[in-house]
């Protein structure tokens, strides 16, 4: 394993911002260091602290340690480019959604976004553990439906690798170009508008 202090890719932003989030990113080299029980929780607890239409919380988490029996099942729904470098994952998580509000069981519209809240504040708590996750959305849908027995009303929305920082010149290309490359982000100018009233 190497050091973080070497092998993170902060962001170089125009404005200041918190470190936990300059310093998350998504990598794909991963060590062999397991993450353990109570960390992981940590993470899940931040999770259940995001913002959600009525309070619903329509996200659901399920995961398994690399050693367990179920890791590989967790890996084997991933398309062939994942399951390359995310089986040396510390844990693999799948990302659900409840689709309906449970009270009524009338569509909830804001599920993905609310669940999409809950993964980003799951990885921010990673990112202040030196914990890093890269989010996938390269998976068979029908297969994990299958695979986990998924009822209707529940989405599979994303995978998630999680672990400590691994050395990234043990990947295979395209990886290994990818781990060493910059990160950048557009401009703000680019997303961000001011709307000016019409007097």
């Amino acid at each position: 394993m190497i050091s973080n202090a070497t092998y993170i890719k902060e962001a170089k932003t125009q404005y200041p911002v918190a470190d936990f989030i300059r310093n998350r990113w998504s990598p794909r080299a991963f060590s062999s260091e397991a993450i353990p029980q109570d960390a992981l929780n940590t993470l899940f607890e931040a999770a259940s602290w995001a913002s959600s239409a009525m309070n619903e919380q329509p996200w659901l988490f399920v995961y398994a340690h690399r050693g367990d029996e179920a890791f590989q099942k967790f890996a084997d729904a991933l398309l062939p480019g994942n399951q390359v470098w995310a089986k040396h994952a510390a844990v693999l998580v799948l990302t659900l959604a409840h689709k309906n509000y449970t009270a009524n069981g009338n569509p909830n519209k804001y599920y993905l976004h609310d669940t999409g809240a809950a993964t980003a504040n799951l990885m921010l708590q990673a990112a202040n553990l030196d914990i890093y996750g890269h989010i996938m959305g390269g998976f068979d849908r029908q297969k994990t439906i299958e695979s986990f027995n998924l009822p209707e009303h529940i989405e599979p929305v994303t995978f998630i690798a999680l672990g400590y920082l691994g050395d990234p010149d043990e990947l295979t290309e395209p990886f290994k170009s990818r781990e060493h490359t910059p990160r950048h982000r557009k401009d703000l100018s680019e997303f961000v508008f001011k709307h000016e009233l019409a007097l």
